[in-house]
């Protein structure tokens, strides 16, 4: 077992499966719950500067402010349930959510994100929902997979779909041969 996995296994919540399901990086899925985490943490303070946005009486950055606070403790609940061990129902709401897939996460932190950001346009707003936006990318972007190999991508590049292996230098040649020009396609050339 190298160091990397005997870390891994500590970091692992309980009950989680020994073996992943899915085919995402090690790396993603720390990165999705650190950036969420500190993303939701930040989202929380900056939530609270917005919120003082009432003593020159902007009413809008109030509400936003309160909405950026509960998004990122939110997010936080979600990703590090150990911040905040003192509340119930979260450890339960965490394994609730880490059985779903990752697009719905992606789009749950996409969409809570945005409208604090509309309700008050300002740079605590920009950095606070960002970060929530970021980790929802993140997630969005565990949720597409493992990319295909060269052969799979060029076999679903070509007209045919067909693959031909041992091209002219003893490699693979993909679609149709390099022989054939476009003068000589007679559907090309032909009137409409």
């Amino acid at each position: 077992m190298s160091f990397m996995e005997k870390v891994g296994s500590l970091m692992r919540r309980p009950g989680e499966d020994a073996v992943p399901k899915d085919e995402v990086p090690w790396w993603m899925k720390y990165l999705g719950r650190g950036l969420g985490t500190v993303g939701g943490g930040i989202a929380i303070f900056l939530g609270v500067w917005n919120c003082l946005g009432i003593l020159t009486g902007n009413v809008s950055c109030l509400v936003s402010g309160m909405w950026q606070m509960v998004a990122g403790f939110t997010v936080i609940v979600i990703e590090a349930p150990c911040c905040c061990m003192f509340i119930d129902f979260v450890q339960k709401l965490s394994e609730w959510v880490d059985k779903k897939p990752y697009w719905n996460r992606a789009v749950f932190y996409c969409g809570i994100a945005i409208p604090a950001f509309l309700l008050c346009i300002g740079l605590s707003s920009f950095l606070g929902s960002g970060l929530i936006f970021a980790t929802g990318v993140v997630y969005g972007m565990m949720s597409l997979g493992k990319k295909g190999t060269r052969e799979d991508m060029a076999a679903m590049a070509s007209p045919t779909g067909v693959v031909t292996h041992g091209g002219p230098a003893g490699g693979t040649a993909y679609g149709p041969p390099q022989d054939s020009t476009l003068m000589e396609d007679p559907d090309i050339w032909r009137p409409n």
